[in-house]
């Protein structure tokens, strides 16, 4: 039998009703939202399931939001006889409910902590200052090229290492915008913007991972009960202090995402579940290499099926 490795999505896989087809079905869903309303104070669980849209795509509402709703498929997987994963990972904010799935984390703190991590990612950098895009056609060491070539004297950099030509870039908003100009007389197939906000991933993030730090050292973290793949590193920890750091650095450190895949495919004989709302992953999974099995468990149908498989 193939070895189950579980992903993890992260912000702008949210949705309002993401969890719909879920919740009357399941109790242990409906139990994981209320346990994240009283972990975090007020009601997200009906953020989720009636939005409005716009604040549900608040960050610091949609990290919580994303979190809650990973690790309540997660934990429905479980309860219904799925077998134990091998090796977790999460894209982004997804590495931290990969962190729940191991054990590293509870629940609780968690979601307390993706809450401060997404209004200090919010604080660091003034609305409308910072931005994203998606570059795609371009190999890794082009879209560094033209980062390099229009940052000029502002922070532009290559935050998403999503796929074989698909890289997010991220930086002031006025970098952005000249790189975005300017790419496809580099090769680049289309620049996206991306509706978001926040210049993840970058260095100007590091007010982010200040505060972040201190939250972190206010937590205990347990032992990883099977390997957790980090954003940073792509591999994971030696130890505990190393994960700590990396959790810290991962949000103004790139994803490197295409090597995380890369080193759970060097397992071998793996299958992969996006354990999460929507199928971003296992779209770019079939970007970074077809061969490799991957399902995801986003609704009651897709979930039976991979549990009977």
């Amino acid at each position: 039998m193939s070895k189950t490795i579980m992903l993890f999505p992260g912000q702008g896989s949210q949705s309002v009703g993401m969890l719909d087809a879920f919740i009357d079905a399941s109790s242990v869903v409906r139990q994981t939202l209320d346990e994240a309303d009283e972990a975090l104070g007020y009601a997200l669980s009906a953020l989720i399931r009636q939005g409005p849209s716009d604040e549900l795509d608040r960050t610091e509402h949609t990290q919580p939001a994303m979190l809650a709703a990973d690790v309540a498929l997660y934990r429905h997987w479980t309860e219904a006889g799925g077998a134990q994963p091998v090796a977790v990972a999460g894209h982004s904010l997804g590495e931290y409910a990969a962190l729940v799935a191991a054990n590293v984390l509870s629940f609780a703190d968690a979601l307390r902590l993706s809450r401060v991590r997404a209004q200090a990612m919010q604080a660091a950098v003034k609305e409308g200052e910072g931005a994203m895009a998606a570059v795609v056609g371009l190999e890794d060491a082009a879209v560094q090229v033209l980062c390099d070539q229009y940052a000029e004297d502002d922070v532009l950099e290559p935050v998403n290492f999503n796929a074989p030509g698909q890289v997010v870039i991220a930086g002031h908003a006025s970098a952005v915008a000249r790189a975005s100009e300017h790419a496809k007389a580099h090769g680049a197939r289309m620049v996206v913007k991306l509706p978001v906000s926040v210049p993840s991933h970058c260095r100007l993030m590091g007010p982010a991972a200040d505060r972040l730090r201190e939250a972190l050292d206010a937590l205990a973290l347990a032992e990883p009960t099977c390997p957790v793949i980090q954003n940073v590193s792509a591999a994971p920890a030696d130890n505990l202090q190393v994960l700590r750091e990396q959790l810290i650095e991962q949000v103004r450190a790139p994803v490197r995402w295409v090597e995380t895949i890369e080193y759970l495919a060097g397992m071998g004989d793996v299958r992969f579940l996006e354990c999460g709302p929507g199928k971003v992953l296992t779209g770019l999974m079939r970007r970074i290499n077809r061969a490799l099995p991957a399902t995801s468990l986003a609704t009651p149908e897709a979930m039976q099926q991979a549990l009977t498989a």
